[in-house]
């Protein structure tokens, strides 16, 4: 293939500012003096399509002036691929303070023929509001194909590069694939052999109601929240555990309801006047605490957690009571009027006026 060289062509001097400065150009006059001037250097005459081309724009100026360099560079039909701007610099051979700014363009063409790089305005500004825009030159490129070899004929086509075979390349990616079906397969085989799973083993049947309030009120018991002064607090636990209790044991929803709607959900289920009167007087009593503000000393706590343990005992197992024992007077051994000392309002219906209006 043969291209011309490529070639750098550089025009330097003033080029077409404000008409005053074209004339003095044309009359042949040397330009005057601290006057901002351009130069234009293109490194290629003539290029293959798609080929940079560098384009430096260089303009001499006093240090008082200012190069107002555009925004973009209009150089249709070629395209700018890049633009620097560098920052100006001292003359070496110029005035003293004269400086020199510079723009590189980097550009291209796609089409071909015998192109024109156009002129380029760059506006300068100096002291006192003054405005100069130097233009440089035109400049024509040729853009030559490259389809054409050294005969100039176009070259044949090419068929699709031959990737070469790597046997143990292939032989490592399938490997693994072969490994992977196999160990399936094995586990597949041994699914199917495997002898019928064995029964499911039945689950322990849940504790007794009585034995899981018996084992709370121990922990309680063992707690030291009355040695820290929390008689409070442990009114509240004793209170819920006997609840739980009653809502588990007897079926009634003690939880949910206040402590004279517990003691009639009791009589409705059959569970006789003597052990409701004994429950709600020992919930009354428990609310006092959490409620009515009373604080009952250790010993008093301590004597509450007895009568606890009492209530369950009596209604729980093959030892409960049913109603036309526990009218008796030694059903248990514990009657509503048992709940009354220590502190506690000897009438149950006041306590329980007390406590039913303001537990939950």
């Amino acid at each position: 293939m043969t291209t011309r060289p490529r070639r750098s062509r550089r025009s330097r001097g003033l080029v077409r500012t404000l008409p005053g400065l074209v004339g003095a150009l044309a009359a042949g006059g040397p330009a005057p003096a601290q006057e901002p001037r351009i130069a234009t250097e293109v490194d290629a005459e003539s290029i293959h399509v798609g080929d940079p081309v560098t384009v430096r724009l260089a303009v001499d100026h006093p240090g008082e002036w200012t190069v107002k360099w555009p925004d973009s560079f209009a150089v249709a039909p070629f395209e700018v691929l890049s633009a620097e701007i560098s920052p100006p610099v001292a003359l070496a051979d110029g005035v003293d303070g004269d400086l020199r700014s510079t723009a590189t363009l980097v550009v291209t063409s796609f089409e071909l023929g015998e192109l024109e790089l156009p002129a380029i305005a760059v506006p300068v500004a100096g002291p006192g509001g003054a405005a100069r825009t130097l233009v440089t030159d035109p400049f024509r490129i040729g853009v030559e194909t490259v389809g054409l070899d050294e005969s100039g004929d176009l070259r044949d086509i090419r068929g699709p590069l031959s990737i070469p075979r790597r046997w143990w390349g292939a032989l490592l990616l399938v490997l693994p694939a072969v490994a992977l079906a196999g160990a399936v397969a094995y586990y597949l085989r041994r699914r199917r052999a495997a002898p019928a799973s064995a029964p499911p083993v039945p689950l322990a049947p849940p504790r007794p109601f009585h034995e899981l309030a018996l084992e709370a009120l121990r922990a309680l018991e063992k707690s030291s929240l009355l040695e820290r002064g929390r008689v409070k607090e442990y009114h509240v636990r004793i209170s819920e555990i006997v609840r739980r209790y009653v809502e588990g044991q007897l079926e009634v929803p003690a939880l949910e309801l206040t402590t004279r709607e517990v003691a009639e959900g009791m009589r409705r289920a059959a569970l006789g006047d003597r052990i409701a009167g004994a429950f709600r007087a020992f919930l009354e009593r428990c609310d006092l605490v959490k409620f009515a503000k009373l604080r009952p000393g250790a010993d008093e706590s301590r004597a509450l957690m007895a009568r606890a343990r009492e209530l369950v005992r009596m209604t729980s197992g093959t030892g409960r009571a049913g109603p036309e024992v526990a009218g008796s007077e030694d059903a248990g051994g514990v009657g509503a009027e048992s709940f009354s000392g220590g502190g506690a309002p000897a009438d149950a219906g006041e306590a329980g006026a007390v406590a039913s209006g303001a537990a939950p």
